[in-house]
């Protein structure tokens, strides 16, 4: 049921007619906002959202779609280059899920909220005031300092925007600290009045910033004169009244109360309800569901036919809590009603282990970067299962209910479920702020639990409230807590569970760790977050995520022969420089496009084939980890087909490795810090001789000895392993990749990983740059596009190529690297990593080493198109050869060591 709705009552009028109190605004704004009365000697009135998923149980899908919509809006405004640089801040503690979905919409910007809760060991990075509130400072706790020291835009987001003073505090204390040129205030609704839209304006003009402001709808609130004093003598009289009928007004002795009727503008038969705390003749309005009876719970009757056996599945009875009686391993007798001698129903309580990911954060209390958005994205499908498998199987009506400032997770997982199970999935959280419940279908809060706070808060102990959850007939509640709010006091007979419980015959406990960041000495840099297009090469922000430091400002390009030369007279390593980019001619340009013309279905088809070997075999929710450059598009295109088949949305980095100096542990520091490393899976484009998947090896051993975490498979994923050196691949045909007979213009304008001390330090990732000026050149994403154009139409040939590669022996015979072994002793080059065999690497060989001679399989034709012209413009012969177990194999010059490098990357000696 439409719960805005509420069968055709604003949820506002009681508070309207009874204070004179107006809300005008955009057509729908009394659909989004109805109104309640605060017991708060500040504001009188109380906006309550029917989107928000805070006071109002709504539908999860209906609260994330409104703040993912308010972040592409977001996005939209800024472009994408700017929302890159962006940070987003949340309000604790109504809009902390609110700013998550924010953050989720704009997709590129990491998020923090502020907190009411302080945290041992976590220095402060600014705070402010909510005049207003019920609880008034707001703590910034950011695990990374520099998270708010940046100078991209400040986006803001809280539930409404009302007089603007929280918005201009915030401003003004982080203003000072990290000074910014743009600020975008996102709320739900905004309610300034003129006077007050002025005053921002002018705020703005103070600081010489630009503010911005994005909302769903606006309106205004129209208050009489005298409002604060005549809502606080209609709580006072409508308490004392609650109170004359047997249940006292703040609700001590019976946590769970029920208001009874407005006092005035009622039927007689209301009034008389009230006076005596019988229920209300507005009840049968209620826009949840019919109270049962009697109204603390379930009728015995009822209940006899709700509650299952148990819970099914993966779900398990919850353990005895170290600190309470065997009471919460038990269905909880709830306490009497003050005014019936009948006790409520039993309550079947189940405890749910999630399978929390290890090191996730449990929101943005200290930060929540795009990174671990996905992380949390792929484990969600399994924590809604378990879930699912833990409800009633008759369960009609379900709540998940979040805790406080944990809003976004059980947000995120409830949408999860809304998708898998056939019941009605509802979604609020309790909340610090106390508000008048009346029980009456124009007034926005129609019942309250109230229990005591059960996490140890800083400011002592005091009531919470949970709010239209008695009486709205739910078969089951899921309530989530952060591991701090698993305390005694939870599961106590006062406490929020036994509240529940009188009200569900089913309540499910999950708990989320709470997520508390590692000392600063522990860990003494900060790693980056991932860089990504436009800002930093030309894929898209969501293809791929460079684990990478950028050096496009330094010049590190020489011409081929100064960097033998070097390399020659100092020992050089050959990633401290780069080649200068290689610019092909028309006709070779011509070349590449119809070699990928021809090639396009072909590569479509071993993309395919990889990717769902790897869902089948490494991971369903496999994080794509490229090795950059060259496997970077690979990844770029095994996302796309994930997506094309599955509607997965994968994560994909690029990492840095180093013949020599191995994989970039900085890089795999931070994937293990994001990532179960058991889902990582490393992508190249293919495998010539076996070096790098050799060294990729090494280089995971060393790094899980020296960082002690465990779990990376280094075994590399490939397009084409025509060495024979992997055991998943797309093919293990040594045919032209198109993508290997360019530089950077097919690689996203990303050049070449570097490695130098003086550059890179031991707490950086590798660098690389952006050829921003070749953006004429680029066909990056035309390469991508006309691949996956191609995956239709290969469907059924993967199909059949997948179930052949299940049952065949796979098992890497490195018969490349025998032939490899066989060609160095033949040609009396005596060195290995002279010998470049593969079409791809050939390629390398032609554009970036100082070539010898190509070897060429007899009738390789057209694959080798590219190869001979590249061949004829640098002077090089091409030699062909009867028996050769690839299509052909780049000889680098055995006198030039300065492109031609031997095992630990410098110059051989020969």
């Amino acid at each position: 049921m439409n719960i805005a709705a509420n069968n055709g009552v604003w949820s506002g009028s009681w508070v309207a007619e009874r204070l004179g109190v107006e809300l005008v605004g955009d057509d729908g704004i009394r659909a989004l906002l109805g109104l309640a009365l605060r017991r708060n000697p500040k504001r009188a009135h109380l906006l309550v959202s029917n989107v928000l998923g805070k006071h109002v149980p709504q539908s999860p899908s209906v609260v994330y779609g409104h703040g993912f919509t308010l972040g592409r809006r977001v996005r939209d405004l800024l472009g994408d280059e700017e929302a890159a640089r962006s940070v987003v801040l949340g309000y604790a503690e109504t809009a902390t899920g609110l700013g998550h979905s924010v953050a989720d919409g704009i997709g590129l910007a990491p998020y923090l909220h502020s907190t009411r809760r302080p945290v041992e060991g976590v220095a402060r990075a600014g705070g402010f005031e909510e005049s207003h509130s019920h609880a008034t400072s707001h703590l910034l706790l950011p695990a990374d300092p520099a998270l708010l020291s940046g100078d991209g835009p400040l986006v803001l987001v809280d539930d409404e925007f009302s007089t603007g003073n929280t918005v201009l505090n915030t401003i003004r204390d982080l203003h000072a600290r990290y000074p910014r040129k743009r600020y975008v205030v996102v709320a739900l609704v905004d309610m300034r009045s003129t006077a007050d839209a002025g005053r921002l304006t002018a705020f703005a003009g103070e600081i010489g910033a630009r503010v911005d402001l994005v909302a769903a709808a606006s309106g205004t609130v129209k208050l009489p004169e005298g409002v604060l004093e005549k809502g606080q003598e209609l709580v006072a009289r409508y308490e004392e009244s609650a109170a004359r009928g047997g249940r006292p007004s703040a609700a001590p002795s019976w946590p769970f109360a029920q208001f009874p009727a407005p006092l005035s503008g009622a039927a007689p038969e209301a009034e008389e309800g009230a006076a005596t705390g019988g229920r209300p003749s507005a009840a049968p309005s209620w826009p949840f569901a019919q109270f049962p009876a009697p109204l603390t719970g379930v009728a015995p009757e009822a209940d006899s036919k709700r509650t299952h056996p148990g819970a099914r599945g993966t779900a398990r009875q919850a353990p005895t809590h170290p600190h309470a009686t065997d009471d919460r391993t038990t269905p909880h007798p709830s306490g009497p009603h003050p005014t019936d001698n009948r006790t409520t129903p039993h309550s079947h309580l189940t405890r749910v282990d999630l399978h929390w990911p290890p090191g996730l954060p449990d929101g943005g209390r200290h930060g929540f970067t795009p990174a671990h958005r996905r992380r949390l994205e792929s484990a969600l499908p399994l924590m809604a299962a378990r879930l699912a498998e833990a409800l009633p199987p008759d369960a009609r009506r379900v709540l998940t209910l979040g805790f406080e400032e944990l809003m976004y997770t059980p947000l995120r997982v409830a949408r999860e479920l809304e998708a898998l199970v056939t019941a009605e999935v509802r979604y609020s959280t309790t909340t610090r702020s106390p508000v008048l419940a009346v029980d009456d279908p124009g007034y926005a809060i129609r019942s309250r639990l109230v229990f005591p706070a059960h996490d140890d808060p800083a400011d002592g102990p005091g009531e919470r409230y949970a709010y239209n959850v008695a009486g709205a007939g739910f078969d089951a509640v899921v309530l989530f807590v952060d591991s701090a709010g698993d305390t005694p006091e939870l599961h106590a007979p006062d406490g929020l569970l036994a509240g529940l419980g009188a009200h569900a015959p089913h309540v499910l406990l999950a708990v989320v760790p709470s997520y508390v960041p590692a000392p600063c000495e522990e860990s003494p840099a900060m790693l980056p977050e991932p860089l990504r297009g436009p800002a930093f090469s030309s894929y898209a922000p969501e293809d791929v995520g460079w684990l990478l430091q950028d050096l496009s400002e330094v010049t590190l390009e020489a011409p081929t022969e100064e960097r033998e030369e070097a390399i020659q007279s100092g020992g050089a390593h050959y990633a401290e420089s780069l080649p200068v980019e290689y610019q092909p001619s028309e006709r070779y340009q011509a070349l590449f496009h119809a070699a990928l013309e021809t090639s396009a279905g072909r590569i479509a088809q071993a993309v395919g084939v990889v990717t769902e070997t790897v869902l089948a075999e490494r991971s369903p929710r496999p994080v794509l980890v490229s090795l950059a450059r060259a496997g970077t598009p690979v990844g770029v295109l095994m996302r796309r087909w994930a997506q094309f088949r599955y509607g997965l949305d994968l994560p994909h980095y690029a990492v840095s490795i180093v013949r020599g100096r191995g994989i970039d542990a900085n890089a795999l520091r931070w994937l293990a810090a994001h990532h179960d490393p058991r889902d990582v899976v490393f992508v190249d484009g293919w495998t010539g001789k076996g070096a790098i998947t050799r060294e990729l090896a090494d280089a995971v051993a060393e790094f899980e000895e020296q960082a002690g975490v465990t779990g990376f498979d280094p075994e590399i994923a490939v397009l084409a392993d025509p060495g024979s050196c992997v055991r998943t691949y797309g093919t293990r045909e040594d045919f032209l990749i198109p993508s290997a007979c360019l530089n950077s213009t097919v690689s996203g304008l990303i050049s070449r990983t570097v490695l130098r001390a003086d550059l890179v330090g031991p707490h950086d990732f590798h660098g690389a740059k952006f050829y921003r000026e070749l953006a004429g050149a680029d066909v990056s994403v035309a390469f991508l596009d006309a691949v996956a154009a191609r995956f239709g139409e290969v469907v059924d040939a993967v199909d059949t190529a997948v179930k052949e590669l299940a049952v065949a022996d796979r098992t890497p015979t490195w018969e490349g690297w025998a032939a490899v072994e066989r060609i160095s002793e033949e040609y009396g080059i005596h060195d290995v990593n002279l010998v470049k065999p593969g079409v791809g690497e050939t390629t390398r060989v032609l554009l970036r080493r100082v070539p010898w001679k190509i070897l060429a399989r007899a009738g390789a034709g057209a694959d080798l198109d590219h190869v001979r012209l590249l061949a004829e413009q640098r002077g090089v012969p091409v030699e062909e050869v009867g028996e050769l177990p690839y299509t052909c194999v780049g000889l680098i010059h055995p006198k030039y060591t300065r492109g031609a490098t031997g095992a630990d990357g410098r110059a051989v000696n020969v």
